[in-house]
């Protein structure tokens, strides 16, 4: 018993070294992608660390924005989207978006959390819950439970494109997770090698299938080695995954790196730039599918009005979040505006929220999936319409995506 005992930890150590080099670093128990009746895709981009709102899309005809901002007021290259709103310079490929009708901006958003602590935000954000750690399960593995499936088919309709599965995925439905490992590249004869020792592994052999088929719709088309870490690799890796027919219809990736406390100006614009480059890969890695795609851009909340003393934000409250894909019904800017005057800061200090993430995570939700949102937004987000997340403001009566 103690031998075989044995045998089976040390076959188990050489699948998870032998995966990890392969290009693997998380999978769902198998690959069967999801069978989701339906074709809509629905991403969502979390921004962990608190994105600037106010320097992504500048408030430049506030009056009180310049003074409070400095030498983060804005540069003269940002896209004016209207008379009010101009879109920092290096979001390119989202102005284009807006422009042809596929970017929609929430501006002045946030959950209901109002402290600036940056874990529980985020689980605030991805739980759905009035407060943190309320709910164990994440919004988005709640929403798979609703998703119409085909007939007999258990499989999975979500993937995260990170490296463990993000908590809005987590829960009692089982979702898929990919990520390039930063391991050296297995070459085809230790792959193989390893399919042959699992062959009659009940247990190891569907798994090392399951992270094969994963790899090969990883690498399809990127060459040599797995694909970089860069906004432009991992789009065009999610959109690999995301195209399939048989591919999930939810996708979560992770974007780090917003904690601009200092030298934001350059750290920013180089943080945007990489983000508009997953969305281009997105976009262009979709093809057809894209006109069937909504992504939702978020973070846990925003940063200070004013500038620090070190070129940066502090930890702030309201901030914006973005909706962009062919399904969306784009070109336009939502916000109900409170103004960055000093009495119209909250404490004195942070964009005062006037729109509630919770509601639009759940509309968009909904939209896309055509599901009843008096039956389902309590569901998703049980924080919802309770304490000082208590109104939808102004995205009531707004239609967010396209019939």
């Amino acid at each position: 018993m103690a031998s075989s005992s044995i045998d089976l930890y040390t076959h188990r150590r050489g699948f998870l070294l032998a995966a990890a080099s392969a290009g693997l670093v998380c999978v769902a128990p198998r690959l069967a992608l999801a069978r989701a009746a339906t074709e809509r895709r629905l991403v969502f981009i979390i921004q962990r660390g608190a994105a600037d709102g106010l320097a992504t899309l500048m408030p430049y005809a506030d009056p009180a924005y310049e003074g409070l901002r400095r030498e983060l007021a804005g540069d003269t290259a940002a896209t004016r989207l209207d008379g009010s709103f101009a879109l920092h310079p290096a979001l390119a490929e989202t102005a284009s978006l807006y422009r042809a009708g596929e970017a929609l901006f929430v501006h002045a958003v946030a959950s209901p959390y109002r402290d600036r602590s940056h874990f529980d935000g985020q689980n605030v954000l991805e739980t759905g819950g009035a407060s943190p750690y309320q709910q164990k399960d994440g919004w988005l593995n709640r929403l798979i439970t609703l998703l119409p499936r085909r007939a007999g088919d258990p499989s999975e309709s979500a993937m995260a494109f990170a490296p463990t599965v993000p908590v809005a995925l987590r829960g009692r439905e089982s979702v898929g997770s990919y990520a390039p490992s930063k391991l050296p590249q297995a070459n085809d004869d230790l792959l193989l090698r390893v399919a042959q020792l699992y062959e009659s592994d009940a247990q190891l052999h569907p798994l090392w299938t399951s992270a094969m088929e994963a790899r090969g719709v990883a690498m399809d088309g990127s060459g040599p080695g797995s694909p970089r870490q860069n906004g432009a690799a991992l789009g065009a890796l999610a959109a690999r995954f995301l195209a399939r027919p048989d591919g999930p219809r939810i996708g979560m990736i992770e974007t780090g790196g917003w904690d601009t406390h200092s030298a934001q100006n350059g750290r920013l614009a180089a943080q945007l730039r990489n983000l508009d480059a997953l969305v281009a890969a997105l976009r262009e890695g979709l093809g057809e599918h894209w006109s069937e795609t909504v992504v939702l851009v978020a973070t846990e909340f925003g940063r200070t009005a004013a500038a620090n003393g070190t070129g940066g934000t502090d930890h702030g409250t309201g901030s914006l979040a973005m909706l962009l894909g062919g399904a969306v019904h784009g070109g336009k800017i939502v916000a109900d505006w409170p103004g960055l005057g000093p009495s119209s800061l909250l404490d004195g200090r942070d964009l005062r929220p006037t729109a509630s993430l919770d509601a639009l995570a759940a509309q968009v939700a909904c939209e896309s999936f055509n599901l009843d949102p008096g039956r389902s937004a309590g569901r998703l987000f049980p924080g919802m319409g309770t304490g000082k997340d208590s109104t939808i403001g102004p995205l009531r009566g707004v239609r967010l995506l396209r019939a």
